[in-house]
């Protein structure tokens, strides 16, 4: 009795564990063939066949992305980011693409710098957080990471229009820092012009006050009538 309790629970865990890898094996497929509206249902058995399985859910993510159920893919990045170990940096940044891609700048920047947290030398989160920030017009900081991504990803396919990027980017900060000096200066010349008709006209006035000091409208003093008053 105790043996055939023992073959019975080894052929149902053998099952099982088959079954599970199974799931995930054609899920997996599914996705690398590009058809994720049949890898869904194998990844999603194969997450309740394996909850461990931190690929399982990043694959399901993946999946639900490219069917447009961004808040599913959310939800089931937002349940493995806990327990994800050393793929926290590929769970949080396909976070911070799902937001960016919903228009939500503030919470793509927050998970690109979690998975930065999480891998300081993961290049995508940079190329993502630098894209967050051109949106937001926050392009300096951009820059910097820009120029990391390349730093981490010298063979990067995207590599000529991220340098045409940094390039028009230095641009516009010369250019802006050129219409500021020239602002500054326009704004010294008018002062300077207003301050020399200030004193022109303040001058101008003194010289009309100290020319009028000795002309007089009349006496100050009562003068007295020394004639006589003849009554007729």
């Amino acid at each position: 009795m105790t043996k055939k309790i023992m073959m019975i629970c080894t052929l149902m865990f053998l099952t099982v564990f088959c079954y599970g890898q199974s799931n995930f094996a054609r899920g997996e497929e599914l996705l690398m063939q590009n058809n994720p509206s049949q890898a869904v249902t194998f990844l999603e058995r194969a997450i309740g066949d394996d909850p461990a399985n931190v690929i399982t859910f990043l694959y399901l993510g993946i999946v639900y992305e490219q069917l447009g159920r961004s808040e599913e893919a959310i939800t089931i990045y937002r349940r493995v980011l806990p327990t994800a170990g050393r793929l926290s940096a590929n769970v949080a940044n396909n976070l911070g693409n799902v937001y960016f891609q919903r228009g939500n700048m503030e919470l793509a920047e927050q998970y690109y710098s979690e998975a930065i947290g999480f891998d300081s030398v993961f290049p995508n989160a940079y190329l993502g957080r630098a894209n967050t920030r051109i949106r937001a017009g926050n392009s300096q900081t951009a820059l910097l990471d820009y120029e990391r991504y390349l730093a981490l990803d010298p063979r990067s396919s995207q590599r000529s229009n991220i340098e045409q990027l940094i390039s028009l980017i230095r641009s516009e900060a010369a250019t802006a820092e050129l219409r500021r000096l020239m602002a500054e200066e326009e704004a010294r010349r008018i002062a300077e012009e207003r301050q020399r008709l200030l004193d022109t006209v303040s001058a101008s006035l003194q010289s009309v006050a100290d020319s009028s000091r000795g002309i007089s409208s009349g006496s100050e003093s009562v003068e007295g009538y020394e004639g006589e008053f003849v009554l007729d």
